[in-house]
């Protein structure tokens, strides 16, 4: 029997080289989006948050500071065994694959910054829809935060190269079959080694399918951590707020 190679999200979100990458993101942005993104909902502080794919667990950090009960799901173990370093009462961390359906169910289930869409069958990518229906309480609310592809497409960078810890990164990007893929790269003191983001290019229309699909309702629709209208030609992100039609 043929052994099956690992899933690029099962092997590039456990290296340091990804977050090594990915140092340099305004954490000071995603945190005032956090802040606007509560404020809207309304979440109570006595409400349970789910942080589904949450990395290292930074956003379930910040949002348990805020005072929310938080917990993070992410499917890479050494992220997780980072952000159980931060577990108290209130902030839980748990190993968990997105696609399977999980045994609590919270008042609000948040997918940010891009963390959907790795999948190549689209039965899985709906799985992850169906996930956090089935994570919502009643009269719950669901939130995914997405690049807005058509934006992201008109504006791909082909190649360029960085820097960083002494580690270089060699970066190429294309659009091809419905994907987004990102070829990395990585030189580290003559060693080099191999990574690949590939994300689905979903868009507006394909979320409202496969949230009606799931049996879920969208109640507003944002383009920026703004929270500024949605324009599918201009808009940096597509944010989506959606509940069940139950």
């Amino acid at each position: 029997m043929t052994k099956e190679h690992p899933k690029w999200f099962q092997s590039w979100f456990d290296t340091p080289y990804y977050h090594i990458l990915y140092k340099h993101r305004d954490f000071k942005e995603a945190e005032d989006f956090i802040k606007n993104l509560v404020s809207y909902l309304n979440i109570d502080t006595d409400d349970s948050i789910s942080d589904l794919a949450c990395g290292k667990g930074r956003h379930s950090i910040f949002l348990n500071t805020l005072g929310y009960n938080v917990t993070g799901l992410d499917l890479s173990k050494n992220n997780i065994e980072q952000a159980k370093v931060h577990e108290s009462n209130s902030l839980f961390f748990e190993v968990h694959d997105m696609r399977n359906t999980y045994g609590t169910q919270f008042e609000v289930v948040l997918n940010l910054f891009t963390s959907f869409g790795y999948f190549e069958n689209d039965i899985d990518n709906l799985k992850v829809i169906k996930t956090i229906k089935s994570s919502l309480k009643q009269n719950g609310i669901g939130v995914i935060d997405y690049m807005n592809s058509t934006v992201v497409i008109e504006n791909l960078i082909a190649h360029n190269t960085y820097e960083s810890d002494g580690v270089k990164f060699d970066l190429k990007r294309s659009y091809n079959d419905g994907f987004i893929t990102k070829n990395i790269e990585v030189n580290d003191a003559g060693t080099s080694f191999h990574f690949e983001e590939k994300v689905r290019a979903f868009n507006f229309q394909d979320f409202e399918t496969m949230l009606s699909n799931a049996g879920l309702h969208l109640i507003d629709c944002f383009g920026n951590y703004q929270l500024e209208p949605f324009n599918s030609k201009t808009s940096e992100r597509l944010i989506l707020i959606f509940m069940a039609n139950d």
